[in-house]
């Protein structure tokens, strides 16, 4: 909270003061919150560019290929290990935000033969290398609970879903998912955490269902239901508003899709928006088996845009033509998959080979097609092909179309537990924090609970792949609701599974929130969902298009397939939340809407009223004391229209960066 001294420093005065006063206050009230704040980064390298590096994807090839003789599973030649992030820091071969003082850097730059690492082979590439770098400047990011491994002790699940035995009831524990929870902690000796009280249940499920916490006025008739079964209705009520629905889910499956409304490639063709489909397919709430097919095989020109990719200009790698761009995707997606590695030479981290990667590219190949290791060509032609014959395969005599449809049958087929796993795990990690197979792009990765998965999956497929059933399910079971689980710590060897995790929310939900309480969204969308009976109140920001704000709060630029988003904090989210122009602007509006609006009514109605839209609490008696000095009035009792604006804007910003607020608990 120390960046609170640069807000608006020039106009804020005795306010600030004020501001100043309830952070330290509310820090002391309301406990040291837990923060993503992370290590410190290289700013000046990081800024030369704004693309954030994908370890999984980008970094851990290199390592397993070409330091995993010596340095992945139970060898650690001269102490260093890569097996971890924790182990790779405990060697010291790294400075955290710094790579010019890394002596990793340092040996896999040498030219010297005696010290340059690794010691076998040509040297690492001079973009390799700058990737290792920006690597390190960017805080050295690890997927929290991935470990390298020898390859040989890579081993993945069936295909086939297993049948899943469901402990019994007892009369605490009757959901299905608790009682294999309940059965996960008895093995480790661990009791069933305890749920959270109502207003942290309505906040949780607001922002994880529809992107918004409740109003003050469900606050109130929730609280004042005294049924068992309010919060099973409550989760039912907002899966029930289609348009909220559609409008929240718009972001994940923008970004898991790669589809946007500006961007790369749409203006000159390249590139086609899937917009008016998806949304259509989640307000109708398309099965997911179909959703699958239609993207895969399209039968309208309107879902045709994902399998089409990205039609980059000029001369491109052979990994990235659309081919091969179709291979990437779908297998990430629908199944989980890395296929970037194989798409250029046999993958590092997994069993797929480069003829798998084409395999699958020439499925929708227009022409013959030859593969490239490399960049190179080999004179070998790309037979079409699906990953796990066991299901079935690809006639390759077929015109594309109809191995199009081929594909998009064996992805959905019911022996094919990898699609409706990999959806499954998806889900579970937006709505608990982390997948039950982490990475979710790393399917072949055991699962903490391998029942637990394989019951979901199957539950999915048994109502008909309704995702809209599958959230339910989860969202009305005693460890969806249980208190979040604050001891869980990134980098930890072996992740053991103890409850939800906290969440940052989202760069929509942080806007649509603040928009909604100041009212004062954006005159139009950027995407106008073609729906009749759409019912919205007001602008929601996955609608529009990406500003710098949204982008500095994580929201990605969608030309690659993006599966989870940062959970720490960056510097530039930091300085655009404290003095950023865009943030300002809307609090410095939404504080004269919201004195207009209370004018006629105490302060502390208005107080009260920011609270409970945020918050989804009533401020505590000490947090009113601070209050009267923030708003610089001796009590609340007094008119809001006593106010002054610059200082209700300062309640507002002070509100907003509290991590009680960006976070989901």
């Amino acid at each position: 909270m120390c960046l609170t001294v640069f807000r608006r420093s020039c106009s804020v005065g005795v306010a600030v003061r004020g501001a100043l006063l309830l952070v330290g206050t509310l820090a002391f009230v309301l406990g040291d919150t837990q923060w993503g704040a992370g290590e410190p980064t290289g700013d000046a390298y990081v800024q030369a560019t704004e693309t954030r590096v994908d370890f999984v994807h980008e970094i851990a090839p290199v390592i397993q290929k070409r330091c995993g003789e010596c340095h992945v599973g139970h060898r650690a030649e001269a102490g260093l290990s890569f097996n971890t992030r924790q182990s790779l820091l405990k060697a010291e071969v790294i400075v955290i935000g710094h790579p010019e003082e890394s002596e990793l850097v340092r040996r896999i730059s040498s030219n010297d033969p005696d010290e340059r690492m690794p010691p076998n082979g040509p040297p690492l590439d001079p973009q390799t290398i700058e990737k290792i770098k920006l690597w390190i400047a960017q805080g050295a990011p690890w997927e929290e609970g991935y470990a390298l491994s020898p390859q040989e002790n890579q081993t993945e699940p069936p295909l086939k879903l297993a049948e899943v035995t469901i402990p019994p009831a007892d009369d605490e524990v009757t959901h299905p998912i608790d009682r294999l929870a309940r059965e996960y902690f008895r093995t480790h000796n661990m009791t069933f955490p305890q749920v959270v009280d109502d207003q942290t249940f309505l906040r949780r499920v607001g922002f994880d269902l529809v992107g918004l916490p409740p109003t003050p006025e469900e606050v109130a008739g929730f609280l004042a239901d005294s049924a068992s079964d309010k919060r099973d209705r409550w989760v039912r009520r907002l899966l029930d508003d289609r348009t909220a629905y559609a409008d929240h889910w718009m972001s994940f499956w923008n970004d898991l899709l790669r589809n946007d409304y500006t961007g790369t490639g749409y203006i000159d063709g390249g590139r086609k928006q899937i917009s008016a489909w998806l949304y259509q397919a989640l307000y109708n709430n398309m099965p997911y088996d179909e959703f699958v097919r239609e993207l895969v095989a399209p039968s309208s020109p309107e879902s045709e845009g994902f399998m089409r990719g990205i039609k980059w200009r000029g001369n491109v790698n052979a990994s990235q033509r659309v081919e091969l761009q179709f291979a990437q995707t779908t297998s990430q997606v629908f199944l989980g998959i890395n296929m970037k590695c194989a798409s250029c030479h046999d993958s590092f981290i997994d069993r797929w080979k480069l003829t798998d990667a084409y395999g699958l590219a020439a499925i929708v190949a227009e022409e013959p097609l030859e593969i490239h290791r490399c960049d190179k060509p080999t004179g070998q032609m790309a037979t079409p092909h699906f990953l796990y014959p066991e299901l079935g395969d690809i006639d390759p005599n077929q015109p594309p179309q109809e191995r199009l449809k081929q594909y998009a049958r064996l992805l959905t087929v019911a022996d094919n537990g990898r699609t409706s796993r990999t959806i499954v795990n998806r889900i579970w990690h937006r709505l608990m924090g982390r997948g039950l197979v982490h990475p979710v792009d790393m399917m072949s990765q055991p699962a903490w609970s391998p029942e637990l998965l394989d019951y979901l999956a199957r539950y999915l497929v048994d109502h008909k792949w309704d995702l809209k059933e599958l959230i339910y399910h989860i969202c009305t079971s005693r460890i969806y609701q249980a208190v979040c689980d604050e001891s869980a710590t990134p980098g930890e060897e072996k992740y053991v599974f103890r409850g939800p995790l906290p969440r940052r929310i989202t760069a929509e939900q942080f806007c649509d929130t603040v928009w909604r309480l100041m009212g004062n969204s954006p005159a139009k969308p950027a995407f106008n969902p073609p729906v009749a009976d759409r019912k919205a109140d007001f602008v929601r920001a996955s609608l529009t298009a990406a500003d710098a704000f949204q982008l500095a709060l994580g929201r990605p630029q969608r030309d690659v397939v993006v599966s989870t988003r940062p959970e720490v904090i960056t510097t530039l989210q930091a300085l655009n939340l404290s003095i950023g122009p865009r943030l300002h602007e809307d609090l410095e509006a939404g504080a004269r809407n919201l004195l207009q609006k209370f004018a006629d009514k105490p302060a502390d109605d208005l107080v009260r009223h920011i609270y409970l839209m945020t918050l989804t609490r009533e401020p505590t008696p000490a947090e009113k004391q601070v209050l009267t000095s923030v708003l610089n009035i001796e009590s609340l009792d007094i008119p809001a229209r006593n106010l002054e604006a610059a200082h209700v804007e300062d309640l507002l910003w002070m509100i907003v960066m509290l991590p009680e607020f960006q976070t989901i608990r």
